[in-house]
């Protein structure tokens, strides 16, 4: 079978108008190729850059499948490119729609859905780009006390998430929300942050099974830090020269916090419409009970172990190699769309 692999790839600068860290989510060299590679065990595959030119590269190629981990550029709609394309051409995808990756890259619109369909998640507030400072003073009054995370409202990969975007005063809220307005050009999302324990749950098929639950151990981050899975956690303290033991899997729980974290991702997946795989981020709040945090439609799946990629790991765990998980990954796609 005829695999086109649509990807994004890491630049060694950031196009311009961009953020500088604008390619977090985008793939290396090495992880296309260790993707190309394990489909090409079972399948000819060809790569095919997600950029303007992807869509008459598929209109010629006419694959029998595409191979999505492309996460686009620029925009709230950007992981979206590649399926609607597909969707425009009649050829067949891995990993979930557009409007589901386009729902779950835009927070507070994941929040609001996830609440109304009665899960937990923390509770936050949208501040808008050019909100005068008196107005954010007023609203976030009350709230700033608990401790907030500010993040943009429209990234993945912990963009926007310094370790400094917990805040616990009105003047360090607005100098966060500013530096996301100013960097991003986008809404600020505070989000209440929650005390307790952090997981994050990779799902694979069609229904979903659940692979390993991870704990990320956030006492292992660097002396007077603070306790967030930031950007500078994920891509600047953890380094496969010198990797943080930051990531307990599988993770120590207890039967009815397991039972409840599996409940509640399982009810994401279905609310969100999810398909193929997915990985869900969890917080605890003081009481022990988890909320869900981010929902990624289109996990992180660096092949070095040594990298701490989170699927990957989890997949290792469960005893499924790389090679596997990705062929698993489009194996699900095959079945569901009747290849």
């Amino acid at each position: 079978m005829r695999v086109a692999l649509c990807y994004n790839q890491k630049r060694a600068k950031a196009p311009r108008g961009l953020p500088p860290d604008a390619d977090a989510e985008w793939d290396s060299i090495e992880t296309i190729h260790a993707v190309r590679d394990a489909l090409a065990e079972r399948h000819q595959c060809v790569l095919v850059e997600g950029d303007l030119d992807c869509y008459a590269k598929l209109r010629k190629l006419k694959p029998a499948i595409v191979f999505n981990i492309a996460e686009g550029w620029g925009g709230p709609s950007r992981e979206g490119y590649v399926p609607t394309i597909c969707e425009m051409l009649g050829i067949p995808y891995t990993a979930s729609d557009p409007v589901t990756l386009n729902l779950c890259l835009q927070k507070s619109h994941t929040t609001d859905i996830l609440r109304a369909h009665g899960l937990p998640v923390p509770f936050s507030v949208v501040i808008p780009v050019a909100s005068p400072p008196r107005q954010i003073r007023e609203a976030m009054r009350h709230l700033v006390g608990q401790g907030l995370v500010v993040k943009p409202i429209h990234e993945g990969s912990s963009k926007g998430v310094r370790d400094s975007s917990l805040v616990r005063d009105l003047e360090r809220l607005l100098e966060e929300v500013s530096r996301v307005h100013r960097t991003y050009h986008q809404a600020a999302l505070a989000e209440r942050f929650l005390e307790g324990r952090e997981f994050t749950v990779a799902m694979l098929g069609n229904p979903p099974v659940i692979l390993p639950i991870i704990e990320v151990d956030l006492d292992e981050l660097p002396p007077d830090t603070n306790p967030l899975y930031s950007y500078e956690a994920k891509w600047v303290w953890d380094t496969a020269a010198k990797p943080l033991d930051i990531f307990k899997c599988p993770a120590k729980l207890k039967m009815p916090l397991d039972h409840c974290i599996r409940d509640i991702c399982r009810q994401a997946w279905d609310v969100l419409g999810i398909r193929d795989w997915c990985r869900i981020d969890l917080r605890c709040d003081e009481t022990g009970n988890p909320h869900l945090l981010e929902v990624n439609p289109l996990p992180g799946i660096l092949p070095n172990p040594a990298d701490n990629s989170c699927f990957p790991k989890a997949a290792r765990a469960a005893g499924i190699s790389y090679s596997q998980l990705i062929n698993r990954v489009l194996d699900a796609a095959i079945a569901r769309v009747g290849l």
